[in-house]
């Protein structure tokens, strides 16, 4: 059976494919994945079906580079729970130590090991699951969107020293030399991006310690195997809240399971999808409140409200009081 990894995995596929001139509803359809998955990022779809639509894609296009394209313009949230959890972490070592304990809640089929050695750090990255697919496409992408990550903490001018793929050497490499900025094998024991170990050490000046905290937290609780279906959810909820996402359809596909198992689920443990939504929002809010460094609107963001109105309303109904008013009673100042 193959592995599953997020639908977020196709962002601009169709973009590219269509400036290729390709058809984009026959090739999701030759790979047998469901046009559902261009438009809701948190999908869960087999590795292998994303392994065939990118093979059959830079086939059809003639382009040996149609996985670096997908990459171009990537951004933390396009990691869905994993970026939310990244882009509070305090350096990019890190930051890397987060991506090889959590990578599976982005991509099953995906393992990194970072291996410092002699002044320079080896990012090796792998994809399996697929079965007899070839992955080539999807590993150019992977290894290409890990390294915009890495330049989201060194800076888009940053470039490694060496950027290493197993699979043979395309007929065209010139676009892996312009992508990367460096030079780029083929042919190697491994798939990797070679830097400087220094690197590691770069800060990332936009860290919320108290986030990072707090869904480190939860996430630790999900790793379970024996996780209760509360904490499962808890973990899901917390991740997917600021992006707006946090519906049952949603965190039910993120789990796996369809809508009415997850609500079955949690009626056998006593609890409603709702309830669990608002109690992770408490945690979430007294814990923002408590440090004082967060305005409201971002607070209320955070929690998953498109309006201040929305936030201040839910904050009053379940504490009786202003959020602002809560502040003041804490003796902080709410930040602006």
């Amino acid at each position: 059976m193959s592995s599953l990894i997020r639908s977020a995995s196709l962002t601009q596929f169709p973009q590219v494919a269509q400036a290729c001139g390709l058809d984009v509803r026959g090739l999701l359809a030759q790979a047998g994945l469901p046009l559902a998955c261009l438009t809701e990022a948190d999908l869960k779809v087999p590795v292998a079906a994303v392994a065939r639509v990118l093979e059959l894609a830079a086939s059809e296009a003639g382009d040996p580079a149609f996985g670096l394209r997908l990459a171009e313009g990537r951004r933390l949230s396009n990691l869905g729970p994993l970026g939310l959890l990244l882009r509070d972490v305090p350096t990019l070592r890190e930051a890397l130590d987060v991506v090889v304990r959590h990578v599976r809640i982005h991509n099953e089929a995906m393992s990194l090991v970072v291996e410092p050695a002699d002044g320079v750090v080896t990012i090796r990255v792998a994809v399996s699951g697929a079965g007899s697919q070839r992955v080539d496409q999807l590993t150019e992408l992977v290894l290409a969107v890990t390294f915009r990550f890495l330049q989201l903490f060194l800076g888009a001018t940053w470039r490694p020293k060496l950027v290493c793929f197993s699979h043979p050497r395309p007929a065209r490499v010139s676009a892996h030399r312009q992508f990367f900025g460096c030079s780029v094998a083929f042919g190697e024991e491994f798939n990797a991006i070679v830097c400087d170990q220094e690197a590691l050490n770069a800060p990332n000046p936009a860290a919320d310690p108290v986030m990072t905290r707090y869904v480190g937290q939860v996430l630790q609780q999900g790793d379970a195997q024996d996780a209760s279906w509360e904490v499962r959810v808890r973990q899901s909820v917390a991740l997917l809240l600021p992006r707006g996402y946090c519906r049952s359809d949603i965190v039910a596909h993120h789990l796996g399971v369809g809508t009415r198992t997850l609500t079955r689920r949690l009626a056998e443990e006593g609890l409603r999808f709702n309830e669990v939504v608002d109690a992770v929002r408490d945690e979430i809010v007294t814990r923002c409140l408590a440090e004082g460094s967060k305005p409201l609107g971002e607070i209320g963001y955070l929690l998953g409200f498109s309006m201040p109105s929305a936030f201040a309303r839910w904050y009053r109904q379940r504490h009786g009081q202003t959020a602002r008013a809560a502040v003041r009673r804490k003796g902080n100042r709410v930040a602006r």
